[in-house]
């Protein structure tokens, strides 16, 4: 039986999953637009949420973001923190031999959710942040999260074609699924300014027997991508990738314990 998604609890969520999206707020309209609903069905959740302290409205910008009352929900699914623990000490022994952020990140419709990240200390690097989302099949992390997809998978997930972002974006079908069979034998995953012109990363994904949880990568300012630091970058990635599956192994983790974190 199909379900059936109840329309009015679709639309807080997407709200929340908006608001976390974009840190510096939106104004109703804005809100309405992107998840694509009337402002006269809008108004009342976001009413009913504001006063429930899950987004916080700002007098002065007319703006909404992400409140409180979301922050505590957050909260109690970290407090059983060992298997985000562990990924971040690893996460931060590869910035700290390269240099670079190191991300992880969970698929999701399509879609990478980033859920934890580490940053380099390096004045010149890449900015990012957790809650960000990016279409899948354009970044290192959503190419590990999408090894196992066949063309016919994809076409599912991607219904209205692979939107280009640059002019390294892969486009075509057929390409990425090749692309995609190569990562799924060498376990790794690179992406060469395909949604950031001026940025490169690697990843590799995580699994739990046959089942990917999620995927951890490094980003590289395009000109400080050297082979000598491509390398450094693979080796250190499967190097941590055994860490985290003996891991996930022995503690039986699965992908509800991998919730987000600054």
């Amino acid at each position: 039986m199909a379900k059936i998604e109840h329309r009015p609890t679709a639309r807080v969520l997407n709200i929340l999953e908006l608001l976390a999206a974009n840190q510096e707020g939106l104004t109703l309209t804005e809100i309405a637009e992107a998840i694509d609903a009337p402002k006269s069905s809008v108004l009342p959740l976001i009413h009913t949420m504001a006063q429930r302290k899950f987004i916080f409205f700002d007098v002065h910008t007319y703006k909404y973001s992400i409140g409180i009352g979301s922050f505590c929900v957050g909260s109690a699914y970290t407090s059983n923190m060992n298997a985000l623990q562990f990924i971040k000490s690893e996460m931060k022994y590869i910035v700290k031999k390269t240099n670079e952020i190191c991300q992880m990140g969970i698929f999701d419709r399509g879609q990478v959710l980033y859920v934890a990240k580490v940053d380099s200390d390096d004045p010149i690097r890449i900015i990012s942040y957790v809650g960000k989302r990016l279409p899948a099949y354009c970044t290192a992390l959503g190419k590990a999260l999408l090894c196992q997809k066949n063309i016919k998978e994809l076409k599912k997930l991607y219904p209205d074609g692979l939107k280009k972002y640059t002019p390294n974006t892969i486009t075509d079908f057929e390409v990425l699924a090749d692309q995609l069979k190569e990562i799924k034998q060498t376990m790794i995953a690179t992406e060469n300014g395909e949604v950031n012109e001026q940025s490169d990363c690697i990843s590799v994904p995580l699994f739990k027997g046959d089942d990917i949880l999620a995927a951890i990568s490094v980003s590289v300012p395009s000109f400080r991508m050297t082979e000598e630091k491509t390398e450094l970058i693979k080796s250190m990635l499967l190097e941590t990738k055994t860490k985290i599956e003996t891991f996930f192994r022995e503690h039986d983790i699965d992908s509800t314990q991998l919730t987000l974190s600054t």
